[in-house]
This record gives structure tokens, C-alpha cells and sequence, in this order.
């Protein structure tokens, strides 16, 4: 029976969340399946995957088959690179424990690429956020301004009428007397 590793789309409409499942190939796509391995959610910044290493590897060693997203996502968290080095051990290239080391670097390096990008999106967001504020800050303070200089001259325009009519009175006031 040839088997698949591939995913299964779940979820509604443009929020799609998928089941990382082993299945037949001649399985229809959120059809009968072997065995659920893990998820993955593409919806979130980075995406969400959660994935039993220990049961995608046995299922890799034994021969089931990735399509190309599923390939993607065993190789983001290191079920293809552990299989690689499995190879190399029983080729003789070097020992298990040369392989556990060199897989613990490649993990602690991912980590902290996953990590730096998840800071990353952090702080742009920030920016992202001050920079709004700011923008609404100096708007609000253009339009106080603008509010200002339309009623300054309102209140200009006023005075003098009021040291007009009081210079008119006056000067009535003289011719009359």
C-alpha cells in the first residue's frame, strides 16, 4: 500500500486549517486516513505547525511519501534533516553522537531564526502603531491650529468693529457738542 504524508484541509472559507495526516494515495483528500501526525495554520504570522517528530520520522523511514507542502513543513521542523543524518550514521560517515550534536546545532539555530522573526514582526508592529499615533497627533494639532486662525480673525475683525463704532460715537459726539 503506497502511503502519503499530506495535508487535510479543515476550516471555513479563506481561514483554512489543515490536519497533517498519513494516507492512502488512492484516499481522497479529507478522506480515510491512517494516521494523524500534526497540524498546521497558515492563518498566523509565523505559521502555527505542530508535529509528533517521532511518528513523521518512523513514518518517513518507512517509506511514506510527502507532497510538496508536507515536504515543506517535515523539513521546517527537521524530520527530513534527522533522516538524513540517520543515513549518514548507517553508512558509517559518523557515529549517533556526532548526529545528535549536529542535529541539536541545527535545532537551536532554527529556533533562533524563529524567534528573531517573531521579535521582528513584534517591533514593526510597534513602529507601525508609534508611527499612527504620531500621524494622528500632528493631524489633531493641524486641526486645532486651523480652528484657531479661523476664529483669531473672527475675534480681530470684532475688535476693531467695536473701536470703530466706538471712534464713530465719539466723533458724533464732538459734532454735536
Amino acid at each position: 500500500m503506497a502511503t502519503k504524508i499530506r495535508l487535510q484541509r479543515h476550516g471555513k472559507k479563506g481561514k483554512p486549517f489543515y490536519h497533517v495526516v498519513v494516507a492512502d494515495a488512492r484516499a481522497p483528500r479529507d478522506g480515510k486516513f491512517i494516521e494523524r501526525i500534526g497540524s498546521y495554520n497558515p492563518n498566523t504570522n509565523p505559521a502555527t505547525i505542530i508535529l509528533d517528530f517521532d511518528r513523521a520520522l518512523n513514518w518517513v523511514n518507512n517509506g511514506a511519501q510527502p507532497t510538496d507542502t508536507a515536504r515543506a513543513i517535515l523539513s521546517y521542523k527537521g524530520v527530513l534533516y534527522k533522516k538524513h543524518l540517520q543515513g549518514g550514521v548507517k553508512k558509517g560517515a559518523f557515529d549517533e553522537a556526532k548526529a545528535e550534536e549536529l542535529f541539536a546545532a541545527w535545532t537551536e539555530g532554527n529556533d533562533a531564526k524563529i524567534e528573531g522573526k517573531k521579535s521582528g514582526l513584534a517591533q514593526s508592529k510597534d513602529a507601525v502603531k508609534k508611527a499612527a499615533l504620531a500621524a494622528e497627533a500632528k493631524k489633531k494639532e493641524d486641526k486645532a491650529a486651523a480652528i484657531a486662525a479661523k476664529n483669531a480673525p473672527v475675534e480681530e475683525a470684532a475688535a476693531e468693529e467695536a473701536i470703530e463704532e466706538a471712534a464713530a460715537e465719539e466723533n458724533t459726539e464732538e459734532t454735536e457738542g
